[in-house]
C-alpha cells in the first residue's frame, strides 16, 4: 500500500511538471519597458520616438493575430542611474516586465544592465554607447544593438587621424559614456601615430562651453574631439562657431552625431562635419518606407534616429526568438541565447549577427553633413562617404574582455 502511494505521488509530480512545462512553452504574454530620457538632452534621439519604435515593432510583428498579448510601458530615467535602477526594479518586481529597451546614457545603462541580470530579464540596449556593455561588464541577458564607443573611435576617429588630424584635444562629458569614448578614441589615435595633447571634462547638460572651448582653442590641436552627445554636442558646435574655432583652422570631430543634432545645429553651421552612424532614413527604399510611417506618427514629423531604429530592429528580433521558442519562457538568459543563435535581418540594418558577448554586428557608415545648397528637403542632411563592414567596425572577439567568452 505504501509502495503504491509513493508510485502514485511520483506519477502525479511528473504529470504536474509536464503540464507546467507545456503551459510555459505556450505562454504568449510579453511586457516591454521602454526606458529613456523623455524630456532632457537625449529626448530627441531616443525618448518618445523610442517608445513609438517599440510600438511599431509590436504592430509589425503580427503576433497579436497569432494570439499573443503584448503590453508596452515607458519610463523616464532623467539621466540618473539611481532613478533608472529604481524604475527597472519596479518594472521587474511589480509590473512583471520581461524586457527593457533603449536606455540612452551609459551611466544609467550600466546600472540597469546589472539589475536586468539580477532579475533574469532581457535588455536590448540601443541608446547607450559604452563598449563596456559587451566587454568588461557584459551580461548573458544583454544585447547591444546599433552602435558603441569602439565603433565610433575606429570609424570617425581613425578616418580623421589618417586624413592628417594627428593632434587632438578632447571635450568630454563627465560620465561613463564620455570616459569610454575618449578612452577608445585615444587608443585609435595613438595606434595610428597621433597624439592627444589635452582634454577637459564638462558637466552633463551644461549650457556654457566657453571656458572648455577656450582651452581647446589654446591647445592648438588640429582636431577638437567632442566626446559628448545630444544637446551637449549641439551646444558645443554652436558655441564653437561663435568663437570662430573652425574658421581659425581647427576641426571639430563630432564623434557621436545624430540626425536630430544636425537639425538643431542647422546645415549652415554643421556642414562638412564627418561622423558615423549605423542607420540613416534615406539609405534605400526599405529605410525610406519605414521612416515615412514613423515620421507620420511623430509630433515633430522627424524620421527615426539610429537609436530609435535600433529599438525597432532589436524588438523585432526578440519577437522572432520568442516565436522560435514556441512561447515566452520568462527566462531572460534563455531568450538572449536564442537571439544569439539566429542571424539578424531587418529592413533597417540589413543582415547581421549577435556575437556571444551580446554585440550586434552590422554595417557602419561614414557620413558628411551636406551644404545647405545640397539639401533637397527638411531632413536631407547626409551624404555617404564610405561603408565599414560590421566585422571591421566593432570590437573583434579576440580583443573582447567579456567573461562570457571564457565559458
Amino acid at each position: 500500500m505504501k509502495t503504491m502511494s509513493i508510485a502514485s505521488l511520483l506519477l502525479t509530480t511528473a504529470l504536474t511538471f509536464a503540464v507546467t512545462g507545456v503551459a510555459s512553452a505556450q505562454d504568449k504574454t510579453v511586457k516591454i519597458g521602454a526606458l529613456s530620457d523623455q524630456s532632457g538632452l537625449y529626448a530627441d534621439l531616443g525618448g518618445p520616438g523610442s517608445t513609438l519604435a517599440a510600438q511599431m515593432a509590436i504592430e509589425d510583428s503580427g503576433l497579436a493575430a497569432k494570439g499573443w498579448k503584448i503590453d508596452l510601458i515607458s519610463g523616464d530615467h532623467q539621466n540618473k542611474p539611481d532613478i533608472g535602477t529604481a524604475i527597472a526594479r519596479q518594472w521587474f518586481d511589480v509590473d512583471k516586465v520581461d524586457i527593457i529597451v533603449d536606455v540612452p546614457n551609459s551611466g544609467v545603462a550600466l546600472a540597469v544592465n546589472n539589475v536586468v541580470k539580477e532579475k533574469n530579464g532581457v535588455y536590448i540596449n540601443s541608446g547607450a554607447a559604452t563598449s563596456d556593455l559587451t566587454n568588461a561588464q557584459c551580461s548573458p541577458n544583454t544585447v547591444h544593438w546599433t552602435y558603441d564607443t569602439y565603433m565610433l573611435a575606429h570609424t570617425t576617429g581613425q578616418a580623421l587621424v589618417k586624413a592628417g588630424g594627428d593632434t587632438w584635444f578632447f571635450l568630454t562629458a563627465d560620465y561613463a559614456f564620455g570616459a569610454a569614448l575618449e578612452r577608445d578614441t585615444t587608443a585609435v589615435i595613438t595606434a595610428n601615430g597621433g597624439k592627444v595633447v589635452g582634454s577637459v571634462k564638462h558637466p552633463l547638460n551644461t549650457p556654457d562651453f566657453s571656458s572648455f572651448l577656450l582651452q581647446a582653442q589654446a591647445s592648438k590641436a588640429k582636431i577638437i574631439g567632442l566626446a559628448n552627445a545630444g544637446g551637449d554636442t549641439t551646444n558645443t558646435i554652436k558655441q564653437a562657431a561663435e568663437f570662430g574655432i573652425v574658421k581659425g583652422g581647427q576641426k571639430l570631430a563630432a564623434l557621436l552625431l545624430f540626425l536630430t543634432d544636425v537639425k538643431a545645429i542647422g546645415l549652415e553651421t554643421a556642414q562638412g562635419l564627418n561622423f558615423t552612424e549605423t542607420f540613416y532614413w534615406d539609405m534605400n527604399d526599405q529605410t525610406r518606407a519605414f521612416s515615412k510611417r514613423f515620421a507620420e506618427r511623430m509630433k515633430s514629423n522627424a524620421p527615426p534616429t539610429m537609436v530609435q531604429a535600433g529599438v525597432y530592429a532589436g524588438v523585432r528580433h526578440y519577437f522572432k526568438a520568442l516565436e522560435a521558442l514556441g512561447g515566452n519562457p520568462h527566462d531572460g538568459a534563455k531568450v538572449v541565447e536564442k537571439m544569439k543563435s539566429m542571424p539578424t535581418e531587418d529592413d533597417l540594418f540589413g543582415k547581421g549577427e549577435i556575437q556571444p558577448n551580446g554585440r550586434t554586428i552590422h554595417n557602419a557608415y561614414l557620413f558628411e553633413v551636406k551644404k545647405p545648397s545640397e539639401s533637397k528637403g527638411p531632413w536631407d542632411f547626409y551624404k555617404l562617404v564610405g561603408t565599414v563592414p560590421g566585422d571591421q567596425a566593432f570590437t573583434p572577439l579576440s580583443e573582447s574582455k567579456c567573461a562570457l567568452l571564457k565559458k
